[in-house]
């Protein structure tokens, strides 16, 4: 019999993620706990973990934390189980100041998340081609910091070298530069010699710098193609690149459905027009929050069609005449690109 009402019983789950330790909670329709229960964050413990929540009653969704990174593994399991899985996008403040702070509180709060529907939203499939996407491209991002970060070493190193190494490299172009310390080979033997050891210092930057190089162009020979494959009809748009193209579909997803219209997906990108009105004005902002990286693809694509789209010039004319800023202009194009690049992301493939 009891078993019989538990079946009957619907529940919600909720997981507080760690790296080597989830801990679940569960609790019913009107917030009442039923238990919690910590597994560890293997095949193994996710499996142990679903059956766990499913014995307690009939599972309608689970509210996770850190879907992205401690929480990969667990809502990949759910979501091939069959499992809605809500992503809790941040920590309910006012419970923490009156209750506290542990695992089991935040796992009950995750739940208590997806059961009100508050701070949280439909988790990204990560199961797909748009996943192999995001790694690429994170790899790539690296890389490129790294390049950076080495460029900027190898220029100061040389201007502050001797005389005697400096003069050899200061009139040369960039790759030129890079050629010639890399292919320097100095006595390893006179490394106490500041001269020696700034030849060897130049030569490892150089080296270091032409690798990194050839992992970015290897990168690119993956990226372009795939996001080819999934984004077609992205790149036809007016000043939509590859790299532009492949932060949007990353930003979006492998379910773009989960964004109920263009206007969350303008929340998200952050060029959703906010309300800055004092009372004696009506006017709006700018976006600060959303994904940064997306922003910063739709201002890339406003960019490029205020310089090579007749039409983009003649709206920026029309409204700088009267009297929006170039910041307000820009807003609103970004909002127009998000508008215009949602229904592309979330039109069903052709045929």
């Amino acid at each position: 019999m009891t078993n019989t009402t538990s079946e009957r019983t619907a529940i919600i789950g909720g997981v507080d993620t760690h790296q080597d330790l989830h801990t679940a909670a569960v609790v019913t329709l009107d917030g009442a706990v039923l238990g919690g229960e910590s597994f560890s964050t293997t095949r193994a413990g996710y499996r142990a973990m679903l059956r766990w929540l499913r014995s307690h009653g009939e599972l309608l969704r689970v509210g996770v934390e850190s879907t992205g990174s401690y929480g990969a593994g667990i809502t990949r399991h759910l979501a091939l189980s069959g499992v809605p899985v809500l992503e809790v996008t941040g920590p309910d403040r006012a419970g923490r100041r009156a209750k506290g702070k542990d695992d089991s509180l935040d796992a009950i709060a995750a739940a208590e998340a997806a059961r009100t529907g508050r701070r949280v939203q439909v988790a990204k499939d990560r199961a797909g081609a748009v996943e192999a996407l995001r790694v690429l491209r994170t790899t790539r991002k690296t890389a490129v910091k790294c390049r950076r970060a080495t460029l900027q070493q190898l220029h100061n190193t040389i201007v502050a070298a001797p005389e005697e190494v400096r003069d050899q490299v200061r009139n040369l172009t960039r790759m030129q530069r890079l050629r010639t310390c890399a292919a320097w080979r100095p006595d390893i033997v006179g490394y106490r010699d500041p001269a020696v050891a700034t030849k060897l210092a130049l030569k490892y930057l150089a080296r270091r710098v032409l690798d990194l190089n050839d992992e970015i162009a290897e990168l690119d020979r993956l990226i372009a193609p795939l996001v080819e494959e999934l984004a077609p009809n992205l790149l036809r748009l007016e000043g939509v690149g590859v790299a532009n193209a492949g932060e949007l579909m990353v930003a979006a997803g492998e379910n773009p459905d989960r964004l109920r219209c263009e206007a969350s997906f303008a929340m998200m990108c952050g060029a959703c027009p906010i309300p800055a009105s004092s009372g004696k004005t009506q006017r709006h902002r700018l976006n600060r929050g959303g994904n940064r990286q997306a922003n910063s693809a739709l201002h890339m694509v406003v960019v490029c069609r205020m310089r090579t789209d007749p039409r983009t010039r003649a709206y920026v004319e029309r409204r700088t005449r009267e009297g929006l800023s170039k910041r307000e202009v820009m807003r609103c194009l970004k909002r127009y690109v998000a508008r215009e690049i949602y229904r592309v992301i979330t039109a069903p493939p052709a045929t």
